[in-house]
């Protein structure tokens, strides 16, 4: 299940879950649409129960954004007790599931 996440709520849900992946999209991003259900079939995978994921709309969330250093899009950052662990800007499953990987490192 894949939560939106707000600037008003962006550092709770940080705060309140160990492990967190983000993805940073825009409506206008292409890339990030067409990603969306293959990140879905991410948070669904079994191994991945106890993370938390989350969807933030980048132009109108600016702390959320801050918080991970977005510089492209989609963008994907990993947080571990609220603190971001790793970043990346990318479109494939495989560059996802290696930041979710660092989670557990």
């Amino acid at each position: 299940m894949i939560t939106i996440a707000t600037d008003s709520n962006f550092n709770e849900l940080l705060n309140t879950h160990d492990k967190v992946v983000v993805k940073y999209f825009a409506n206008w991003c292409g890339t990030c649409k067409l990603f969306a259900p293959k990140y879905k079939k991410i948070s669904e995978k079994p191994e991945h129960e106890g993370v938390l994921f989350l969807d933030v709309n980048a132009e109108e969330n600016p702390l959320a954004r801050k918080a991970a250093g977005v510089t492209n899009l989609p963008y994907f950052a990993v947080f571990k007790a609220g603190q971001k662990v790793a970043a990346d800007a990318t479109a494939k499953e495989e560059g996802v599931e290696y930041l979710i990987a660092q989670l557990n490192g």
